[in-house]
């Protein structure tokens, strides 16, 4: 018999603009959907051109859906990061870093992709997504 899924959903987060859901748990498996520095009460795209308060929201809100799919950072195995641009990168990292380091009750950081693209707001410098593994 197959594990079903289920849709992992929390008012912690925003809740997506599209046709997608904040995360889906299949088994130990949780994948978090891309966050943007976006105020999950409000809606709104917060801190326009700061990038490292882009990001430590866009981690807040990744951590909610973890936290709604039963998981910490302790499960986290990938976290996939997407900038708008280079320049962005060590401002993103110093403030990754700092999050991180500090949910990551093990020391054990999870592994990391670090893309450059277009990203579907202009608003949006950052999104983050990641990659669950339950015990």
């Amino acid at each position: 018999m197959s594990t079903p899924r289920t849709a992992v959903s929390t008012p912690e987060a925003p809740a997506p603009a599209h046709t997608f859901s904040q995360g889906v748990r299949k088994g130990p498996i949780l994948q978090v959907s891309g966050q943007g520095p976006v105020d999950p009460v409000t809606n709104e795209y917060l801190h326009p051109g700061d990038v490292k308060a882009q990001t430590l929201q866009t981690l807040a809100n990744v951590h909610a859906i973890l936290t709604a799919g039963g998981a910490t950072f302790d499960d986290v195995v990938m976290l996939r990061v997407y900038l708008t641009t280079r320049d962005d990168f060590a401002a993103m990292n110093e403030a990754y870093g700092e999050y991180v380091t500090q949910h990551s009750a093990s020391g054990i950081l999870p592994s990391r992709t670090t893309v450059m693209t277009g990203l579907p707001r202009a608003e949006m410098l950052v999104e983050i997504d990641a990659l669950a593994v339950l015990d």
